[in-house]
């Protein structure tokens, strides 16, 4: 049966570079590989098809061949002479390309350290703070269960005067191979499950876990300026690693309560400050609540009106990890009014009457351009 020019089963032009078909061959493997197809008779065959074509074309000695002889140059007595042979196990370029592809399937697989520790796993905690910690900073102290190193066993898993063996099926690899056709895959050793031993005499403390599970108290520094959804990481705080393993990091997640007064953008602050409608008309000075528990006059000019903003730089939260902090914004709520006596309604009344355009501009324009716009008239 005579087989498919290398060059068409991989899908590239006889002038392709090595970077075209090293990019053709990890795309067509990556389709056809075994994992991807398993139990699929084709699949596999095209899959060794690609690896003939890319072993011989990758290689310029038995590319230039190729070209010249054919198919015929790696054959007994061939016109080529015969000389290069094609290898049925996988060369160091097709291991570096399977490291890419799938994790280590071409002979560099990643494995568990040889003495069957596992790094422990990593936690999270979440902390809700104030305002104004987040303004001071604090350090707060918090409990969470997690697992610790078994002191009967020293986090070996095993009881005292015993120790683990290596696994005689993988031989403390903690993986097996297993060959189909001219290549080879590699899976978790059914045995230790991937760790490389066996404790025949787990402790009993822990159950050969090497770990038990406690309750565990830390302090932890929160740091000026935080702000909603800052993480603050603890290298080493997680959970103890199996076996004596290394221990995983605590991540610990903070979330700010609402506060009654103040809002906040970023660094900046916001506040809503009711003022009386004499002092909005005659001006005045007003007592504002700070977020760093001080308070400050701030002062209301003549004629404010309702919603208006006074900007106080430097009153807002400090940026974390910076000597800067944001301003203060202050928005003015002017109240109408409530509850008024017979002589309070008459001196309104009274001012009311004496009011004129200068007084009240706004509403007396508006006004104005209401009534043009019903009898299409102007004023002069």
């Amino acid at each position: 049966m005579s087989k498919n020019d290398y060059y068409e089963t991989l899908g590239v032009s006889k002038t392709a570079s090595e970077s075209e078909l090293k990019s053709a061959f990890r795309k067509l493997a990556m389709q056809y590989h075994p994992d991807r197809n398993p139990d699929n008779a084709e699949a596999e065959a095209k899959f060794k098809e690609l690896n003939e074509a890319y072993q011989i074309l990758s290689d310029a000695q038995k590319r230039a061949a190729y070209d010249r002889f054919g198919h015929n140059a790696f054959e007994q007595n061939g016109a080529g002479g015969g000389g290069f042979g094609f290898q049925g196990d996988f060369g160091a370029s097709m291991s570096d390309i399977f490291d890419d592809l799938f994790g280590g399937l071409g002979g560099r697989t990643q494995r568990r350290q040889s003495d069957g520790r596992e790094r422990g796993a990593d936690l999270r905690f979440n902390l809700q703070i104030s305002l104004e910690e987040a303004y001071h900073g604090k350090t707060a102290t918090i409990t969470i269960p997690t697992a610790l190193s078994c002191d009967s066993c020293n986090g070996s898993g095993a009881q005292s005067g015993s120790k683990a063996k290596s696994c005689s099926t993988c031989n403390g690899f903690g993986r097996v191979r297993a060959s189909q056709g001219f290549f080879a895959i590699e899976r978790t050793c059914p045995k230790c499950q991937g760790r490389g031993q066996i404790i025949e005499n787990p402790c009993r403390s822990c159950n050969g876990e090497g770990r038990v599970t406690k309750d565990r108290t830390l302090s932890v520094n929160i740091p000026r300026g935080v702000e909603e959804g800052t993480r603050i990481r603890l290298a080493g705080e997680g959970e103890s690693g199996l076996r004596g393993g290394p221990a995983g990091d605590l991540y610990i997640f903070l979330s700010i309560t609402a506060h009654r007064y103040f809002q906040r953008e970023g660094a900046d602050l916001y506040c809503r400050i009711p003022i009386s409608m004499v002092t909005a008309a005659l001006g005045g000075d007003v007592r504002v609540p700070m977020i760093d528990g001080e308070a400050q006059s701030v002062s209301v000019s003549e004629g404010t009106q309702s919603g208006r903003q006074i900007r106080i730089r430097g009153k807002g939260m400090p940026v974390l990890r910076s000597r800067d902090h944001g301003d203060l914004y202050i928005q003015v709520a002017v109240e109408t009014p409530q509850n008024l006596t017979a002589r309070q309604r008459d001196l309104l009344k009274e001012f009311d009457s004496e009011s004129s355009r200068e007084t009240q501009p706004e509403s007396v324009g508006f006004f104005s351009k209401m009534k043009e716009f019903f009898t299409g008239t102007e004023e002069p």
